[in-house]
């Protein structure tokens, strides 16, 4: 069940996190239009891929550093300000209605390679995955075990894929859609990320007596 858990967290948050328009979703549906359904899921696979590679990565890093008790705590303060940082980014995105802007290219002989271009020169997958899997520790969801963090990136692998699927099969249809709701969109997960750091600086107090000390 504590496997189960983390593989349902870590699909819901890679789904959810796949749906704010930008130049991969974006991409997944031009190329579903304009070379079938199966260059999309090739491309989103190549995407997947990435991902999966970024999280192990990040997930070896904290192994270590959460055997580091004075650098967990200066991990855990850079990951607060990560949550902030995110959230304030959506909130700014949600006020000016941010749209997106992507040239693509009219043909793409390579959809895994353009996949694999594309997810690896982004570099929100670190931040990203470091700011939520250092939440996932704190609050004992994710646990410092190898299975467990194997379920956690299965979890993330399908996550992606379902995203990734909305707009492969929805077409240009659902990317109409959510760009219509982008603002809406933007305002949730603004709102999620800063209830997800306000809640990561009240633990946080649990870890530094002079904090209480202060509030006392």
């Amino acid at each position: 069940m504590v496997n189960l858990r983390i593989l349902s967290v870590g699909l819901l948050i890679s789904f959810l996190g796949s749906l704010p328009l930008g130049t991969m979703n974006v991409t997944a549906t031009h190329i579903a239009v304009k070379e079938g359904l199966y260059a999309g899921l090739v491309y989103s696979l190549g995407s997947m891929v990435i991902e999966i590679i970024y999280v192990y990565i990040v997930l070896l890093a904290m192994n270590w550093v959460n055997r580091q008790r004075k650098v967990f705590r200066l991990f855990e303060w850079i990951t607060l300000l990560l949550l902030f940082v995110l959230s304030i980014a959506s909130f700014v995105a949600a006020i000016n209605m941010r749209g997106f802007d992507s040239a693509l290219p009219s043909t793409i002989k390579y959809p895994f390679l353009l996949g694999v271009l594309l997810s690896a020169t982004n570099p929100l997958h670190i931040i990203f995955w470091l700011g939520w899997s250092t939440f996932l520790l704190n609050k004992k969801i994710l646990l410092p075990q190898f299975k467990n963090q194997n379920f956690y990136v299965a979890g993330i692998g399908m996550g992606t894929l379902l995203g990734f699927g909305v707009f492969v099969f929805g077409g240009s249809y659902f990317t109409k859609q959510i760009k219509a709701n982008q603002n809406a969109i933007n305002w949730t997960i603004g709102i999620i990320l800063m209830a997800n750091a306000l809640i990561q600086l009240y633990k946080m107090k649990a870890l530094f007596p002079w904090m209480r000390f202060r509030n006392a």
